[in-house]
């Protein structure tokens, strides 16, 4: 019974660490992209929780900094393409607020890998796949924040 228990602890200790991920999604373009993906059943990790938002350009450093707060490990913000913005000029906006976000967690001394932005239209399901498993694996590299380490449920 011992020896089983033994096997159980070792197996953990070697399982992968996934991160916790918050993908902050424009209705319009991201969100049908991701869609997309799940329709076509095109395999992606599944480590993130997608927040729908009407407008990429809706996505203040506050609610970037939330997230990070609540326990994030990392950060995509996804939008329409430049020039495809359902709102005109929402999405230069959002890369506006980007950069404001990006100084911001830089002095909080978080890696700046921890934060993306990515445009992806409703028709690129495997972008949007592509994006997030390399962002996944990109953030699992980093490890867990050092801001969500408080907040985590074990």
């Amino acid at each position: 019974m011992t020896a089983v228990k033994t096997k159980r602890k070792a197996k953990k200790k070697t399982k992968q660490w996934n991160p916790n991920i918050v993908v902050f999604a424009c209705n319009w373009c991201s969100y049908a992209g991701a869609d997309t993906a799940g329709v076509s059943r095109i395999q992606h990790q599944p480590h993130f929780r997608m927040i729908r938002v009407m407008c990429s350009g809706r996505i203040q450093p506050g609610f970037v900094l939330k997230a990070f707060e609540k326990g994030a490990d990392g950060v995509l913000v996804s939008g329409c393409h430049i020039g495809d913005c359902h709102y005109i000029f929402g999405n230069e906006r959002a890369l506006e607020q980007f950069e404001k976000t990006k100084n911001m967690v830089r002095l909080l001394g978080l890696e700046e890998g921890r934060l993306r932005l990515e445009w992806i239209s409703a028709a690129e399901g495997a972008r949007f796949a592509q994006v997030i498993n390399e962002f996944t694996d990109q953030v699992r590299e980093l490890g867990p924040s050092p801001l969500a380490t408080g907040n985590r449920k074990h």
